[in-house]
């Protein structure tokens, strides 16, 4: 039925709701230029006698979002659906920091109650919990969103089976109490985030017979210690039912296997989802924007920064009640420039991925190997259509992007390899990403080597009231959130609206969200079944936003949705989507953490990055020159995610 309408009526349609009475919205006119290539601009119009008439219109008509014309029916305001709220810009947010209006006439004097400095999932958790406080409160990142250790973790939200090992066998209180925080925080992650994270069913083979009751009571154990929390009950498997859920397993000397359950999630979309929901509750948030220096009162007290934006250069002061350092790896740094006697509480460790093609494991049964060579834990996990292997632990230094090294994939290689069935020959040429994160552990003094941190959390300020949050891990961002701004109200005498209440405010896009969204997709705009699921489970109802992006493919079907990469199903209206909607600023941006192709395939990445940088210097308006520092700055991001010596070969050939 949709195929009789032109895709310009549907869309216009579907757009005149997309915002209040007296609000604007983008719509997208396709043009022709003179070579064919289809190009896409945006005017802002205004929708006032739009939203009189939107309603007679989508029932006129059959709409390409009947998410939208439900909500007409029902009378809801529609600036108040979290799933069609139009973000400010990037420039808006930085005219707030500069404290100025759109015409760069300076605004009013009020400050900020806090100054969150770090985009990570600590940092942006921070500003969820104080922004649904009612504080007034700015979030600044020197990077993106998830640049460092936020988008490079397990992608796992879990207890974690190694602590409950070692609260067992230790009689360690402390583990205890880290492993049931950790379990309820999952819960809450799950439902908060309903179509970021989904639960996994991971296996532990058992190759000898006495270990099968301590594995079983072990499974048991997390499943009691989650209580009323738990996610599905752990099971045991035969011999051939562990075959039957996990053919490429190894079959010499099996004897079953035990199943649990644990999270699993997009990391780096989860925080960017983090930092839109912050600013969908008031929060000004700016990513590419560091911290140069810390402002101090006459009394010799932290009440600012002077900040930069990275991308153009301009400089200019912030003044804010209070800051808070969340910068994970980095946070010796910031407290460095707070007082350099400060003493160093980061411990960094590097852990080390790999991502090998899906036939490596099933698509819905993920492996854990509680006994490696050298006694770590290695996990071996589905994730977005391909499979994950690692992690590794050992020291490093703090670097912003550190590269994998060639003996921890080969260790990681050697591990899974044990485990698999001799069909599989487990070769090096099939990874096809490998990078490394700095997981900023809590320092220990009695600690002897990285294995025996704990990665649990510190809340120190210090004497020039600068609140540090440090350590902890993905599982428990929320709950470190809601300490630290418990913290903050208390040492800077804040005096916020109401209680926390993170643990049930959703994250934008799951408003609407259900599983099975992608069939109105398919459905509605003509989609590829694939893409369709991707877009639900990347922006859950925000897909529909999407959809509401120009991309046709030229084909009889599907007719909507032009892959950046044929083996994947990112398009480029998500591209166009991503700069509009969720302040990406460069083709690093986009490729690592708004569609994870970098993380899933650096080759692919790299085929695809042309396309994305012309997509994006439509959108941001970009010189030849600056497209070419795009072009170079990219390829050297990917050398640090397995492209190698295939990286330095096409920068030379750029440079020359």
């Amino acid at each position: 039925m949709w195929r009789g309408i032109s895709r310009s009526t549907k869309f216009f349609a579907a757009t005149a709701t997309t915002a209040g009475v007296g609000s604007a919205y983008y719509a997208y006119e396709q043009h022709k230029n003179a070579t064919g290539r289809n190009i896409y601009y945006s005017t802002l119009k205004n929708q006032e006698s739009l939203a009189t008439n939107g309603k007679s219109m989508l029932t006129s008509l059959m709409p390409r979002n009947i998410v939208l014309a439900e909500a007409l029916d029902k009378n809801k305001d529609l600036d108040k659906v979290a799933g069609h709220w139009q973000a400010p810009s990037r420039e808006e947010m930085l005219n707030r920091l500069k404290n100025v209006d759109s015409d760069g006439k300076t605004a009013t004097a009020d400050i900020y109650d806090l100054l969150v400095v770090g985009g990570g999932a600590t940092g942006t958790g921070v500003a969820v919990d104080a922004a649904t406080r009612g504080l007034k409160v700015a979030l600044v990142e020197r990077d993106d969103f998830a640049s460092g250790t936020s988008s490079r973790s397990t992608k796992l939200v879990h207890g974690g089976v190694r602590y409950l090992q070692k609260a067992i066998l230790e009689l360690d209180y402390e583990q205890y109490k880290l492993v049931v925080e950790a379990l309820h925080e999952r819960k809450i992650f799950l439902e908060i985030a309903p179509y970021l994270a989904n639960q996994l069913p991971i296996m532990l083979p058992v190759y000898k017979w006495w270990q099968m009751p301590y594995y079983w009571v072990g499974c048991k154990m997390y499943d009691l210690f989650a209580g009323r929390e738990a996610l599905e009950s752990s099971y045991f498997l035969t011999r051939s039912k562990a075959l039957e859920a996990f053919p490429m397993l190894k079959k010499d000397r099996l004897v079953g296997a035990l199943v649990y359950y644990d999270g699993q999630h997009n990391d780096a979309r989860m925080n960017v989802a983090l930092a839109l929901t912050a600013a969908y509750h008031g929060a000004t948030v700016a990513n590419h924007c560091e911290v140069v220096d810390l402002t101090k009162g006459e009394d010799g007290m932290v009440n600012g920064a002077k900040l930069r934006d990275t991308l153009t250069g301009d400089e200019w002061n912030v003044r804010a009640k209070g800051v808070i350092n969340a910068t994970g790896p980095f946070t010796d740094g910031l407290r460095k420039m707070d007082n350099k006697e400060n003493a160093e509480i980061v411990a960094p460790s590097a852990g080390v991925h790999i991502i090998l093609p899906n036939y490596y494991s099933p698509r819905n049964m993920g492996l854990l190997d509680p006994d490696t060579s050298d006694g770590r834990v290695i996990f071996f996990l589905p994730w977005q259509g391909n499979t994950i292997a690692g992690t590794t632990d050992s020291p490093t230094d703090v670097t912003q992007n550190p590269l994998p090294k060639e003996d921890e994939i080969k260790w990681i290689l050697d591990e899974v390899s044990h485990y698999l069935s001799a069909d599989v020959k487990v070769r090096r040429s099939d990874v096809l990403a490998a990078w490394s994160g700095i997981r900023p552990l809590v320092r220990d003094p009695n600690a002897k080597n990285t294995e025996s941190l704990v990665r649990n959390h510190m809340i120190n300020v210090s004497e020039n009231n600068m609140i540090t949050i440090a350590g902890g891990k993905w599982t428990t961002y929320r709950a470190m959130a809601m300490e630290t701004v418990d913290r903050a109200i208390e040492v800077f005498g804040l005096k916020p609206t109401g209680p926390c209440i993170t643990e049930t405010v959703q994250l934008l896009g799951s408003k609407e969200y259900t599983s099975t969204m992608f069939i109105r997709l398919v459905q509605e705009f003509g989609m590829d079944t694939e893409v369709a699921q991707h877009l639900a489970n990347s922006y859950g109802d925000r897909s529909w936003v999407i959809g509401a992006i120009e991309d046709p493919t030229a084909m009889s079907w599907p007719v909507y949705g032009q892959r950046i990469s044929p083996n994947y199903p990112y398009i480029e209206a998500e591209v166009r989507y991503s700069v509009r909607q969720e302040y990406a600023s460069t083709a690093v941006d986009v490729l690592a953490r708004r569609t994870r192709l970098a993380f899933l395939n650096a080759e692919a990445a790299y085929q695809s990055l042309p396309r994305i940088i012309e997509i994006m210097a439509e959108e941001l308006k970009w010189s030849d020159e600056r497209k070419k520092e795009e072009y170079l700055n990219t390829i050297a991001f990917l050398a640090t995610m397995g492209l190698g010596e295939k990286a330095k070969a096409h920068a030379d050939s750029v440079s020359a």
